[in-house]
């Protein structure tokens, strides 16, 4: 599992975790059942605290992406196709919202901003 974290981002760490598991889960890069590093030995190769990993951990459970077994570790839990849905859409908003501020920071109006989105959209 690779995971790329930057130290000069605003985002915070476990958030960069969060974010990035969640993606390789969404993609399939991560299929059901597969099982994560456990907490200090994603700390310690990505050479951050374990009270880091352990919140970014956490988090992916409460949101379902995750499943924790006493004992055994951490899996990626099975996703409901709702749930993984919602969770894509969540995410190209996320990047739409960026997009649109570089829009409207750079001139750039709706119907080029469309334009653009329907050419990328429809490239294969």
């Amino acid at each position: 599992m690779d995971i790329i974290i930057s130290n000069s981002s605003g985002v915070p760490i476990y958030d960069q975790i969060v974010r990035q598991v969640k993606g390789l889960i969404l993609s399939g890069a991560l299929a059901e059942g597969t099982a994560l590093p456990s907490m200090r030995a994603l700390a310690r190769d990505l050479r951050i605290s374990v009270i880091t990993t352990k919140r970014a951990y956490e988090e992916l459970e409460r949101d379902g992406f995750l499943l924790t077994v006493p004992g055994k570790g951490c899996f990626v839990a099975a996703q409901n196709r709702e749930t993984r849905r919602e969770a894509v859409l969540c995410h190209i908003e996320e990047r739409l919202s960026q997009a649109v501020e570089a829009a409207k920071t750079g001139a750039v109006g709706l119907d080029e901003l469309t334009e653009m989105l329907t050419t990328l959209y429809n490239e294969e």
